[in-house]
């Protein structure tokens, strides 16, 4: 609503293929199981609890993250990805962020919210999620304006009214919530748009 992306001019800030060697090297894993097989990156949590893998390079400012996904049957739902995040060493667990996903919230919805306090949160149940399907996901936020996108279909968008200070909050993550999954080609951008006028033309 009100903005447009310009993916073509939005800098790339992440595009590499995760090997085993890059992923012991350059990410942490949270209460989960997280390892490389093939161009998949397998993520497995059997709680009920945030389960992440999480780069160690920061991606401060409005980002877009853009991946593959799929659950692993019988695994049948739960795909869910941070940004503008951040993971508290003190208390082991993530605190401020925003947190998108397919097929998650119990019951089976698309959903957007904001940890720690989740004030902030939408979610719908229309989406007609296949589980063990692979998915194009694409998710983030601009100032607050947070969307999830999968195959090239806006699902789900939604205006925090108190945005997440994005220099501050700089991590981005995937997170397996109970569920166990798989992600690859794994895009991370600065989001560059710009304003669009929207306005109805009289149809009569």
């Amino acid at each position: 609503m009100k903005k447009q992306i310009l993916l073509d001019s939005s800098p790339v800030l992440y595009d590499k293929e995760v090997t085993p060697e890059e992923f012991a090297k350059n990410w942490t894993v949270h209460h989960s199981e997280w390892k490389v097989e093939g161009d998949w990156l397998v993520g497995e949590n059997r709680g009920n609890w945030p389960g992440m893998a999480i780069p160690k390079q920061d991606f401060p400012g409005n980002v877009l993250v853009e991946f593959e996904a799929q659950t692993i049957l019988p695994s049948s739902h739960d795909i869910n990805v941070m940004w503008n995040g951040e993971w508290l060493a003190e208390t082991d667990q993530r605190g401020i962020a925003y947190v998108a996903g397919l097929q998650g919230w119990w019951t089976g919805k698309v959903g957007i919210e904001k940890s720690n306090d989740y004030k902030f949160m939408v979610g719908t149940p229309l989406f007609d999620f296949v589980p063990g399907k692979v998915y194009k996901i694409q998710a983030g936020s601009i100032d607050g304006h947070c969307f999830i996108l999968a195959n090239g279909r806006l699902l789900l968008e939604a205006m925090d009214p108190e945005p997440i200070d994005t220099e501050k909050y700089t991590k981005v993550g995937f997170e397996a919530y109970c569920s166990k999954i798989k992600i690859r080609n794994i895009i991370i951008r600065q989001i560059h748009w710009e304003p669009v006028e929207m306005k109805y033309e009289p149809e009569f």
